[in-house]
Protein backbone atom coordinates (compact mmCIF):
# COMPACT_ATOMS: atom_id res chain seq x y z
CA UNK A 1 0.00 0.00 0.00
CA UNK A 2 1.29 3.39 -0.90
CA UNK A 3 -0.90 5.66 1.14
CA UNK A 4 -4.16 5.74 3.43
CA UNK A 5 -7.03 7.79 3.89
CA UNK A 6 -7.16 9.82 6.56
CA UNK A 7 -10.33 8.15 8.15
CA UNK A 8 -7.96 4.83 7.68
CA UNK A 9 -6.34 3.53 10.79
CA UNK A 10 -6.03 -0.29 10.40
CA UNK A 11 -3.37 0.13 7.37
CA UNK A 12 -0.87 2.16 6.99
CA UNK A 13 1.89 2.76 4.36
CA UNK A 14 3.98 -0.18 2.77
CA UNK A 15 1.75 -2.96 3.94
CA UNK A 16 1.17 -5.41 2.11
CA UNK A 17 -2.82 -5.91 1.59
CA UNK A 18 -5.02 -8.23 -1.12
CA UNK A 19 -8.80 -7.64 -2.00
CA UNK A 20 -11.86 -6.86 -4.43
CA UNK A 21 -11.46 -3.86 -7.03
CA UNK A 22 -14.20 -2.91 -9.13
CA UNK A 23 -12.18 -1.59 -11.71
CA UNK A 24 -8.27 -0.77 -12.73
CA UNK A 25 -7.32 -4.28 -12.97
CA UNK A 26 -4.33 -3.65 -15.14
CA UNK A 27 -3.81 -0.75 -13.50
CA UNK A 28 -0.29 0.04 -11.70
CA UNK A 29 -1.91 2.17 -8.40
CA UNK A 30 -5.86 2.00 -7.38
CA UNK A 31 -7.93 3.37 -4.74
CA UNK A 32 -9.66 0.77 -2.69
CA UNK A 33 -12.37 1.00 -0.24
CA UNK A 34 -10.44 -0.03 3.40
CA UNK A 35 -13.29 -2.79 3.88
CA UNK A 36 -12.62 -4.82 0.62
CA UNK A 37 -8.72 -5.47 1.48
CA UNK A 38 -7.39 -7.25 3.94
CA UNK A 39 -3.55 -7.91 4.96
CA UNK A 40 -1.63 -10.65 3.46
CA UNK A 41 0.04 -12.30 6.45
CA UNK A 42 0.53 -15.66 4.62
CA UNK A 43 4.21 -14.91 3.02
CA UNK A 44 2.06 -15.36 -0.34
CA UNK A 45 3.75 -13.88 -3.18
CA UNK A 46 1.83 -10.70 -4.76
CA UNK A 47 1.42 -12.99 -7.41
CA UNK A 48 -0.78 -15.92 -5.30
CA UNK A 49 -2.31 -13.12 -3.37
CA UNK A 50 -3.70 -11.66 -6.61
CA UNK A 51 -5.03 -15.12 -7.59
CA UNK A 52 -7.19 -15.13 -4.23
CA UNK A 53 -9.72 -12.87 -3.61
CA UNK A 54 -12.76 -12.91 -6.21
CA UNK A 55 -12.91 -16.76 -7.13
CA UNK A 56 -12.06 -17.56 -3.20
CA UNK A 57 -14.41 -15.04 -2.44
CA UNK A 58 -16.41 -16.55 -4.62
CA UNK A 59 -16.39 -20.32 -3.96
CA UNK A 60 -16.97 -19.25 0.18
CA UNK A 61 -20.02 -17.34 -0.38
CA UNK A 62 -21.64 -20.03 -2.59
CA UNK A 63 -20.93 -23.09 -0.25
CA UNK A 64 -21.39 -21.69 3.38
CA UNK A 65 -24.14 -19.07 2.87
CA UNK A 66 -25.95 -19.76 -0.10
CA UNK A 67 -25.56 -23.32 -0.34
CA UNK A 68 -25.52 -23.48 4.20
CA UNK A 69 -23.13 -26.55 3.51
CA UNK A 70 -22.39 -28.47 6.34
CA UNK A 71 -19.98 -31.23 7.65
CA UNK A 72 -20.85 -34.39 5.81
CA UNK A 73 -22.76 -33.29 3.33
CA UNK A 74 -21.79 -34.18 -0.42
CA UNK A 75 -21.07 -31.66 -2.67
CA UNK A 76 -20.74 -31.44 -6.74
CA UNK A 77 -18.47 -28.63 -8.26
CA UNK A 78 -19.29 -28.61 -11.67
CA UNK A 79 -15.61 -26.71 -13.21
CA UNK A 80 -13.56 -27.97 -10.45
CA UNK A 81 -10.47 -27.20 -12.23
CA UNK A 82 -10.75 -23.59 -12.55
CA UNK A 83 -10.03 -20.46 -10.70
CA UNK A 84 -13.21 -20.77 -8.83
CA UNK A 85 -13.95 -24.39 -8.66
CA UNK A 86 -10.09 -24.76 -7.42
CA UNK A 87 -10.68 -23.08 -4.62
CA UNK A 88 -14.17 -24.37 -4.05
CA UNK A 89 -12.89 -27.76 -3.94
CA UNK A 90 -10.37 -26.69 -1.45
CA UNK A 91 -13.27 -24.79 0.55
CA UNK A 92 -15.86 -27.70 0.89
CA UNK A 93 -13.22 -29.99 1.79
CA UNK A 94 -11.99 -27.66 4.77
CA UNK A 95 -16.34 -27.49 5.46
CA UNK A 96 -16.16 -31.04 6.69
CA UNK A 97 -18.35 -32.36 2.90
CA UNK A 98 -17.29 -35.09 0.71
CA UNK A 99 -16.65 -33.61 -2.54
CA UNK A 100 -17.17 -34.97 -6.02
CA UNK A 101 -15.28 -32.93 -8.68
CA UNK A 102 -16.39 -32.56 -13.01
CA UNK A 103 -13.80 -31.34 -15.24
CA UNK A 104 -12.16 -32.69 -18.47
CA UNK A 105 -9.86 -36.18 -18.51
CA UNK A 106 -6.58 -34.03 -18.31
CA UNK A 107 -7.53 -32.05 -15.32
CA UNK A 108 -8.65 -34.95 -13.01
CA UNK A 109 -5.21 -35.39 -11.16
CA UNK A 110 -4.93 -31.65 -10.42
CA UNK A 111 -8.71 -31.70 -8.88
CA UNK A 112 -7.90 -34.87 -6.88
CA UNK A 113 -5.01 -33.59 -5.58
CA UNK A 114 -6.84 -30.68 -4.16
CA UNK A 115 -8.96 -32.98 -2.18
CA UNK A 116 -11.90 -33.83 -4.17
CA UNK A 117 -12.82 -36.89 -3.03
CA UNK A 118 -14.61 -38.13 -6.34
CA UNK A 119 -13.88 -36.76 -9.92
CA UNK A 120 -16.37 -37.16 -13.30
CA UNK A 121 -14.78 -36.41 -16.64
CA UNK A 122 -17.80 -34.62 -17.99
CA UNK A 123 -16.74 -35.88 -21.59
CA UNK A 124 -17.13 -39.25 -20.59
CA UNK A 125 -19.48 -38.76 -18.05
CA UNK A 126 -22.97 -37.06 -17.29
CA UNK A 127 -22.82 -36.38 -13.66
CA UNK A 128 -26.99 -35.90 -13.56
CA UNK A 129 -27.35 -39.33 -15.26
CA UNK A 130 -25.30 -41.37 -12.73
CA UNK A 131 -28.58 -41.93 -10.23
CA UNK A 132 -26.23 -40.17 -7.81
CA UNK A 133 -27.80 -37.30 -5.20
CA UNK A 134 -26.14 -34.37 -3.77
CA UNK A 135 -26.96 -31.89 -0.97
CA UNK A 136 -25.17 -29.10 -3.17
CA UNK A 137 -24.79 -28.88 -6.83
CA UNK A 138 -22.32 -25.55 -7.46
CA UNK A 139 -21.79 -24.92 -11.17
CA UNK A 140 -18.91 -22.83 -10.98
CA UNK A 141 -18.52 -23.56 -14.94
CA UNK A 142 -22.27 -22.08 -15.20
CA UNK A 143 -22.92 -24.85 -18.13
CA UNK A 144 -25.82 -26.94 -16.34
CA UNK A 145 -28.96 -25.58 -16.04
CA UNK A 146 -31.59 -26.42 -12.90
CA UNK A 147 -33.80 -28.15 -14.56
CA UNK A 148 -30.96 -30.55 -15.91
CA UNK A 149 -28.83 -31.08 -12.37
CA UNK A 150 -32.41 -31.06 -10.49
CA UNK A 151 -33.00 -34.96 -10.79
CA UNK A 152 -28.72 -35.25 -9.26
CA UNK A 153 -30.26 -33.06 -5.94
CA UNK A 154 -31.57 -34.48 -3.06
CA UNK A 155 -35.43 -33.66 -2.13
CA UNK A 156 -33.90 -30.43 -0.13
CA UNK A 157 -31.01 -30.10 -2.09
CA UNK A 158 -30.06 -26.57 -3.45
CA UNK A 159 -28.09 -25.73 -6.72
CA UNK A 160 -25.96 -22.71 -6.82
CA UNK A 161 -24.52 -20.73 -9.91
CA UNK A 162 -22.72 -17.82 -10.40
CA UNK A 163 -25.18 -16.83 -13.36
CA UNK A 164 -27.36 -14.23 -12.81
CA UNK A 165 -29.97 -12.65 -14.68
CA UNK A 166 -33.28 -11.61 -14.28
CA UNK A 167 -35.03 -14.62 -15.55
CA UNK A 168 -32.87 -16.94 -13.16
CA UNK A 169 -33.94 -14.53 -9.99
CA UNK A 170 -37.70 -15.10 -11.08
CA UNK A 171 -37.46 -18.93 -11.23
CA UNK A 172 -35.49 -18.78 -8.21
CA UNK A 173 -38.54 -17.65 -6.67
CA UNK A 174 -40.50 -19.57 -8.35
CA UNK A 175 -38.76 -23.16 -7.56
CA UNK A 176 -38.80 -22.19 -3.91
CA UNK A 177 -42.50 -21.43 -3.94
CA UNK A 178 -42.95 -25.00 -5.59
CA UNK A 179 -41.05 -27.23 -3.53
CA UNK A 180 -37.96 -28.23 -1.38
CA UNK A 181 -35.11 -27.87 -3.86
CA UNK A 182 -33.60 -24.23 -4.13
CA UNK A 183 -31.99 -22.89 -6.93
CA UNK A 184 -29.81 -19.81 -6.41
CA UNK A 185 -28.25 -17.46 -8.65
CA UNK A 186 -25.57 -15.40 -6.90
CA UNK A 187 -23.03 -12.62 -7.35
CA UNK A 188 -19.90 -12.49 -4.96
CA UNK A 189 -19.87 -9.51 -2.18
CA UNK A 190 -17.09 -8.05 -1.29
CA UNK A 191 -16.33 -8.65 2.05
CA UNK A 192 -12.82 -8.10 4.75
CA UNK A 193 -14.51 -10.74 7.24
CA UNK A 194 -14.40 -13.18 4.32
CA UNK A 195 -11.15 -12.16 3.22
CA UNK A 196 -9.49 -12.92 6.46
CA UNK A 197 -11.47 -16.14 6.56
CA UNK A 198 -9.76 -17.48 3.46
CA UNK A 199 -6.62 -15.92 4.37
CA UNK A 200 -6.95 -18.20 7.84
CA UNK A 201 -7.31 -21.75 5.85
CA UNK A 202 -4.36 -20.82 3.83
CA UNK A 203 -2.11 -20.12 6.71
CA UNK A 204 -3.63 -23.44 8.02
CA UNK A 205 -2.54 -24.92 5.17
CA UNK A 206 -5.92 -25.81 3.78
CA UNK A 207 -6.02 -24.15 0.94
CA UNK A 208 -3.44 -23.21 -1.44
CA UNK A 209 -4.20 -20.78 -4.84
CA UNK A 210 -3.74 -22.77 -8.32
CA UNK A 211 -1.95 -20.64 -10.68
CA UNK A 212 -2.25 -22.13 -14.46
CA UNK A 213 0.51 -19.63 -16.05
CA UNK A 214 2.10 -16.10 -15.57
CA UNK A 215 1.67 -13.14 -18.32
CA UNK A 216 3.84 -9.72 -17.69
CA UNK A 217 1.64 -6.69 -18.11
CA UNK A 218 1.91 -6.22 -22.29
CA UNK A 219 0.78 -9.37 -22.21
CA UNK A 220 -2.78 -9.27 -21.39
CA UNK A 221 -4.61 -9.53 -24.82
CA UNK A 222 -2.52 -12.77 -25.03
CA UNK A 223 -3.83 -13.68 -21.51
CA UNK A 224 -7.52 -12.81 -21.95
CA UNK A 225 -7.67 -14.79 -25.17
CA UNK A 226 -6.18 -17.70 -23.22
CA UNK A 227 -9.07 -17.51 -20.49
CA UNK A 228 -11.60 -17.09 -23.49
CA UNK A 229 -10.52 -20.37 -24.32
CA UNK A 230 -11.91 -22.07 -20.73
CA UNK A 231 -9.09 -24.48 -20.51
CA UNK A 232 -7.24 -22.85 -17.76
CA UNK A 233 -6.50 -25.09 -14.70
CA UNK A 234 -6.88 -22.59 -11.64
CA UNK A 235 -5.88 -19.27 -12.45
CA UNK A 236 -4.50 -16.49 -14.06
CA UNK A 237 -2.26 -13.80 -12.86
CA UNK A 238 -0.70 -10.50 -14.67
CA UNK A 239 2.25 -9.30 -13.44
CA UNK A 240 2.98 -5.82 -13.19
Amino acid sequence: MEAAGANVKQFQPGDELFGLNGSGCFAEYVAVPAAQVALNPTGMSFEEAAAVPLAALTALQCLRDHGRLQPGQRVLINGASGGVGTFAVQIAKALGAGVTGVCSARKLDLVRSLGADQVIDYTQQDFAQTGQCYDLIFDAARKRTFAECKRALNPRGIYVTTEISLVLVLQSLWTSMIGRQKLVPMLTKPSQTDLIAVTALIKAGKVIPVIDKRYLLLEVPEALRYIGKGHARGKIVITV
